[in-house]
This record gives structure tokens, C-alpha cells and sequence, in this order.
């Protein structure tokens, strides 16, 4: 990825709002698209947020020149790439590499929320047994997790116990991946899952770390808060690992007065830079990464975006903001982009946005003789 000329960088210098925005938009190639691979560009993201399984296709077009679904069908299909909870217990499509590092590195957070909001219901069972129990369920035949809770109610160890809660349980306590065809463009399948071991072996694991994980990060995201790089992975405490790292990164403020940290060398594009009108898929890392979102979306937007029932609407930038949301609608052999701005859009800004839209919906839709774009 280019990296354009960086700002100055000289020891606590403050990045304004705009400095922050234009640092993001670089770093997650949405500036400009990148002639990468989709499983470089899926370990330079530090992986996709993919609660359903098309947001990383849509976040993969949006990013790259000529990105076809069956590139990224492919990586799930040879287990190069894999579903799997990681970041903010969340699921999130990785490289096989990836999730081999990162998992035990969150697995704290993982315990953590699993104990706050389950753990209660298998109070006095034994976590050892259950996950060596799960564990040979799953690795003779991938198992949604209502199935591993159900084979493992009916074991009189736990018999009585909360079906739900024996397969998050489960989730916590073994690192899981998904398995085809749940992932596939345009195939359908229950989420199954299996032992990250059993799916993609322990030979390629690489040596990982908190520091190698938050310089990743950074890369991605920065620069960034401790209360930031927290707010991405679900981690906690991470001021101490952000200390060891603090002679090898640049530190800045924000307008509030709060320490940024960076990697050396991470591209800082000048405020001004002019960038095109952008789609962004559901549940994008890019609105969710940090503490503070207000390099990419204001407060007031951030509540018609993000749902109470933990949806992470669509949504296009104008000037690298978020500026409105959008949906495709099908019916029969039709498709149409539908479009929301929240405020009233320039002239030229539609243009884009219509231009834009017919290569996304080309992407999305080939296969529909009627596409249309309709601003609401």
C-alpha cells in the first residue's frame, strides 16, 4: 500500500479529528483501492468482522481492484482463511495464520464475557471435562453450537444444565472455526463448527505476542488510545504491554489531550486529502475499532448506524465521514441500491454515489436483468 507523505511527526504533536480520519481511511484502503490479494488484505485488516457471512466480500470489494467473491470462496474452501470468535468475542473472518496466533491471546476476553453472562448457569461443572468433552464431539463431526449443547446435556455430567450455556461453554473453552459451505457466497449452511487444531493443524502457528498483536493493530487502525486498542480486541489492562512498546512507537495527542500511540513509518496523509465517495459494509471493523469513533462517525450518526439488537447498518463516507446508510432490495430478477443520506448531498456527491452504486450493485447482482439506485 502507498504511503503518502506523513505529517509532522515530531514527539506529542497533536492530529486533529481530520489528521486521525485520513490516518484510517489510508490504513484500511478506503482511499483508494489496492492491488493486493484478499488474503494479504484480510491479514493487514488484523481480520474482518463477519457476523454474517457477506460483509467481508462487500468489505473486500470496497478495497481492492478487481476483487471476485470466488477469490475469497477459495481461501475458506482451502482453509487459508477461517471463520472464528476472536476481537470482541465477535466473529471475524482471519487468515489461518491469524487465527492460530490471535486466539489465545483473547482467550481472557472470551473467558471474561463468558463468565459474566453464563457462567453462573454451569457453576460447580468442570471446565476441563466439558471442553475435553466438546472437543471429541466436534472433531468427529462439526456440530452447530445448539447441537454441542444438546449432545452435551444429554451426557449425565451435565444433565439439567442450560443448553445454551453448554454451547457457549463450549465457544469459550475450545478455539472453533467455522466450517464450508457457512461463509460461501451464495450457498447457505448452519454455522458448524471444529477445533481450530483438527481444521488447520498447529504447524503454521507463528509466534504472537500483546505487543506484535497491538503493533498489528496500529498498523490497521492508528494511531490510537490504550483505550482504543482495548475497545478493539476486548482486552483489558493494557497499559502495562503499551509501556513496554513506548520506546519503539510515536506518540501525538488528540485535540482532547489524550495520548495517540503509532508504529514508525505509518502513513499520516495531510487533512486535506481529497477522497471519493465509499461504500462500507455491514459490521466494517472501520466503525468499530476504537473507543472513540469520531475520526469516522459522529455521535448522533453512530446511533442511527449501530441497532439495539447489535446490527452494524451499511453506510457510505462523503469526505471520509459517515454520511448515510444503504441496502440492496431484490425482488425476483430485479435489484435496487437504496441510498439514506442524513443530510441533504451535494450535486457531485450523488454522481459519485450512482457511479459507485453501479459497480457495487454489478458485483452484488450480476445476475439480475433490472438494477436501479433510488436516494430516499
Amino acid at each position: 500500500m502507498a504511503h503518502p507523505s506523513s505529517t509532522d511527526t515530531s514527539p506529542e504533536s497533536v492530529l486533529s479529528r481530520r489528521q486521525l480520519n485520513r490516518a484510517l481511511l489510508e490504513r484500511q484502503m478506503l482511499i483508494r483501492r489496492q492491488n493486493l490479494s484478499a488474503l494479504e488484505t484480510i491479514e493487514h485488516l488484523v481480520g474482518m468482522q463477519s457476523q454474517a457471512p457477506a460483509p467481508p466480500y462487500f468489505g473486500l470489494w470496497t478495497r481492492l481492484e478487481n476483487f471476485r467473491q470466488d477469490e475469497l470462496a477459495e481461501l475458506i474452501r482451502s482453509r487459508q482463511a477461517v471463520r472464528i470468535a476472536l476481537m470482541r468475542s465477535t466473529i471475524h473472518l482471519v487468515s489461518a495464520r491469524d487465527a492460530l496466533a490471535l486466539r489465545p491471546l483473547i482467550q481472557p476476553a472470551m473467558e471474561r464475557g463468558y463468565r459474566s453472562n453464563h457462567g453462573k448457569r454451569l457453576e460447580g461443572a468442570d471446565e476441563a471435562e466439558l471442553a475435553a468433552a466438546a472437543r471429541r464431539l466436534v472433531e468427529e463431526s462439526p456440530m452447530t453450537f445448539q447441537e454441542i449443547g444438546e449432545r452435551l446435556a444429554a451426557d449425565e455430567r451435565w444433565q439439567g444444565r442450560d443448553i445454551a450455556a453448554l454451547g457457549v461453554a463450549a465457544r469459550t473453552l475450545l478455539s472453533l472455526v467455522q466450517v464450508p459451505p457457512r461463509g460461501l457466497w451464495g450457498e447457505s449452511g448452519a454455522a458448524a463448527h471444529t477445533t481450530t487444531e483438527a481444521w488447520l493443524g498447529l504447524d503454521n502457528a507463528p509466534p504472537s505476542s500483546p505487543e506484535w498483536m497491538l503493533e498489528r493493530y496500529l498498523a490497521a487502525f492508528g494511531p490510537a488510545t490504550v483505550q482504543d486498542m482495548q475497545a478493539w480486541c476486548g482486552l483489558t489492562r493494557l497499559n502495562e504491554v503499551v509501556r513496554r512498546m513506548r520506546s519503539r512507537l510515536r506518540v501525538f495527542r488528540d485535540e482532547q489531550g489524550r495520548e495517540l500511540f503509532d508504529i514508525p513509518d505509518a502513513p499520516l496523509p495531510d487533512e486535506n486529502l481529497p477522497v471519493a465517495p465509499r461504500y462500507v459494509a455491514e459490521f466494517d471493523n472501520v466503525l468499530l475499532s476504537h473507543a472513540d469513533r469520531t475520526r469516522i462517525i459522529s455521535e448522533d450518526d453512530r446511533k442511527r448506524v449501530f441497532t439495539i439488537n447489535g446490527i452494524i447498518r451499511p453506510t457510505f463516507l462523503i469526505d471520509g465521514f459517515v454520511a448515510g446508510i444503504w441496502s440492496i432490495v431484490r425482488e425476483r430478477a430485479a435489484a435496487a441500491l437504496v441510498i439514506e443520506p442524513f443530510r441533504p448531498l451535494s450535486r457531485e456527491d450523488q454522481d459519485s454515489l450512482i457511479a459507485e452504486g453501479e459497480h457495487l450493485l454489478q458485483f452484488a447482482a450480476p445476475e439480475c436483468e433490472q438494477r436501479e439506485i433510488r436516494f430516499i
